[in-house]
Formats: structure tokens, sequence, C-alpha cells
């Protein structure tokens, strides 16, 4: 027990306060992801979801990011989703409108841009939380409350406020705790659904209504997608860099080789997420306004998160993602200015042609990442289709839910294994090397 890395996590006394904070803070978010929304009656929302034989696609898919507050009608029913829409919307505006970037690249100009991130949020949920109680009165018997003005302003005060204080509570975790908070969040509320998938697969497979064969062929995958996951996502490209020897008063510098990582999928699972969010938004409009407005009614049946369409626009937008995140935090300008500026200079490749080179290189790591991504993403909807699982157990045993568990995962380990190095213990795993993602 004394090399024991589990024991060790708890003996430093800097790792154990922060996995302690962090347990606590996903505790609290689990308690509110049960607290219903003042005015909604929860036996009418159970019963009303119980009665459909085949599910509603639409609210599995938003539990699946909300780890099931969404049909809850929880006080935290949105999540962190549109606080994320809203870094998309800021990370294209600033590179559409360079004053913005300028801005952005000002002494306090992230500060800036992260106020407005999180006004832009608030607007986002004022939207979303208005078209949560349009829905909320689709729903027979599900609101107490008689005067609808009373209790339209009190579940818009309500969501938003919960979507904006979930938001801080997974800052708190990135500053006090272990992990990016955000995506800790996104990671709780997947893997709490886990028990109550297994149980109603099993269920499912007592009453014959899921062949035993089919369960064992989906497992068998999903050992199988996890392996090829934590490989891909490992996986790394070295491109050697040797810099010059320089001079400087009586010293000598440089003369030595290194080399620049980039990874064969440099932008992790954050397409995923972001492509997810993106189409979210009109997704739940559309849904949550089709009884009073004929368009969106048909928007709705043509963004059905199991149909063609929106898979189809799902996998195109993984991979611009993936090209337009990549292109934000690796810029081969940027990194080809600080080579030249080091005295460095890529064996083979011209000092004025290493930005071509770089772009080329990425541009060819990326494409078959991007598709990578895109694969995996649509596992659910196959499953579904070919071997008539529930969406509510297909999304979980796959996909998209599988790349953020692996990446999240794989990011929380590498940052305890680095506070265990540094306090002179032994790392999680004692063969190979974990290395830190930018989830």
């Amino acid at each position: 027990m004394a090399n024991n890395p589990i024991s060790n996590m708890f003996k430093v006394k800097e790792l154990r306060e922060r996995l302690t904070f962090t347990l606590l803070i996903l505790a609290i978010v689990r308690l509110g992801s049960v607290i219903p929304i003042p005015g909604i009656n929860p036996e009418a929302l159970t019963s009303y979801f119980d009665s459909m034989t085949q599910g509603n696609a639409f609210v599995d898919y938003m539990d699946f990011f909300a780890g099931g507050a969404f049909s809850n009608f929880s006080i935290l029913m949105l999540g962190v989703m549109p606080y994320i829409s809203m870094q998309i919307i800021m990370q294209l505006a600033l590179i559409i409108f360079p004053t913005l970037k300028r801005i952005a690249q000002e002494d306090g100009g992230q500060k800036r841009v992260q106020t407005w991130t999180r006004v832009g949020t608030i607007v986002v949920c004022l939207i979303q939380s208005y078209a949560v109680t349009v829905y909320a009165y689709s729903i027979p018997n599900a609101i107490i409350i008689e005067n609808g003005i009373i209790f339209r302003l009190i579940a818009i005060l309500t969501v938003t406020t919960g979507t904006m204080a979930t938001v801080w509570l997974g800052e708190q975790i990135t500053s006090k705790g272990i992990g990016n908070g955000i995506s800790i969040l996104i990671f709780a509320g997947i893997v709490c659904r886990l028990p109550a998938a297994i149980w109603e697969l099993i269920r499912l497979v007592r009453s014959g209504d899921i062949n035993v064969v089919f369960v064992i062929v989906v497992l068998i995958m999903f050992i199988g997608i996890i392996a090829l996951v934590v490989y891909e996502q490992q996986g790394q490209r070295k491109i050697p860099v040797h810099y010059a020897k320089r001079i400087i008063g009586r010293k000598m510098y440089g003369g030595q080789s290194t080399y620049i990582p980039f990874k064969i999928n440099p932008s992790g699972v954050i397409p995923i997420i972001f492509a997810s969010s993106f189409l979210t938004f009109p997704l739940q409009f559309a849904n949550s306004m089709a009884s009073n407005v004929r368009w969106l009614s048909k928007l709705a049946v043509f963004l059905t998160p199991t149909g063609f369409w929106y898979n189809f626009f799902y996998i195109l937008l993984i991979i611009f993602f993936a090209y337009f995140y990549t292109q934000v935090t690796l810029n081969p300008i940027e990194i080809a200015k600080n080579v030249r500026e080091n005295g460095g200079s890529i064996p083979g490749i011209r000092t004025d042609k290493t930005e071509e080179y770089l772009t080329k290189l990425l541009n060819r790591l990326i494409l078959p990442g991007s598709l990578y991504l895109a694969v995996i993403a649509i596992i659910p909807t196959i499953i579904q289709n070919l071997f008539g699982f529930p969406q509510s157990i297909s999304m979980l045993m796959g996909g998209t839910s599988l790349l953020i568990m692996v990446g999240v995962d794989l990011d929380t380990m590498s940052q305890v294994e680095a506070l265990l190095k540094m306090h002179h213990q032994d790392g999680i795993v004692k063969k190979g090397r974990l290395r830190s993602r930018n989830l």
C-alpha cells in the first residue's frame, strides 16, 4: 500500500484539497439538477415522459449534456451549453472582426472578451429559457402557477441564474480543483447517467426487446472504441527543430536539437462539443415552439438527432471546428515566427518556407483527425438504427460520450500525475506517459 497511487493522491495535502473541492462542487451541481423550477409539477413531468414508449429524442439529447437535469426541468436544466455556444460566437467574431482581435491582444483584452462572453451567455440563456417555458406549457398539468406571466418570469430568471451559477462553479473547479471545470461538469453529467442506462439495458434484454447477441457486439465495439480513442488522443507527430549556436557576451547558447509536438488530433474533443452546442440552440428553439409555429415544427423534424440531415450537418460542423480551433490554438505563422526568432530551423526546410510547411503538415493531420472524430460521433445513431437501442442508451455507449469521457479523464489524470511528481510521489501509471490536453 505504500506505493499505491490512489493512497498517494490523498497523502499530498494540495492534491487532497483539490480533489475534495472538486467532489464538493460536483455534489452541489448534481443536487441542483434535481431541484425543479418553481411552479413545475414533478409528478406530471414523470408521468408524461414515462408515457412515451419510444422516448423523446430531443429530451434525451438535452439530458445527455445536462446530466438528466433537462427532463427534471431543474434550475440547472440548460447546464453549461449556453456558455459554450457564446464562446463559439466570440471566437468566430474575433476572426471575422479584426478590431475585436486587436482588443483581445491588448493588455487586459482577454478579460474584456471574457466579460463580453458572460454577458452574451445571459442573452442566450434568456432566449433558451423562454423556449423552455413554451415547451413546459405543451406538457399536460406540468405548471401549477395559474398566472402565465409570473411563471415565465420566474422560470426565465431561475434558469438563467442556474446556468450562470453552473459556469461560475466550473471556473472554481478550474482554479481550485482538478481538471478543466466546464469539461468536468459535462463529464459528470454523462457518467451519472450510466447506471440508469445499464439498468434500462438489462430490463430490455430481460423483456426480449433487445437481442443479447446485439448487446455483446455493442459492448465489444464499446471496448474497442475506447482503446482507439486513447491511442488516437495520445498520438503525436514530432517536427524536428535545430537551434544554431549563438554567442551572447561570454556564453554560448543554442546548438541543441528538439522537436515541436503536433497531436494527431490537435483540437481534442472541442469540435464535438462545439458542434453539439451549435446545433443545440436551433434544435431546442424549434422543438419548444413547434406547437405554435408551423415552419418550426418542420425544422424540428428536419433536425431530429437520429435523422440523416442532423448527422450530416453534425459531421460538417465537426470538421469545420477542428480546422477552426486548431488554427486558433496552433497558429503556424506564430510558431514559425518563434522558431526563427530563437535561431531555429527545420532540417530540410528553407527558413522562409517554414510557415508553408507547418500549415501543410497541420492540414494533413487535421483532416484524418476530424474525420475520425466525425465517425466516432455518429456511432450512437448507427447503434440505435441497426440494433434498435433506445437513444438514451446508445448515446452513452459510444460516440460523443466516449470522446468526452476519455478526453477529460486523460486531462485530469495528467494533472494529478504532475502534482504527484511535483511532490516527489510515484505517478498514476508505471509505464507510458500522460500528456496534458487542451479541453
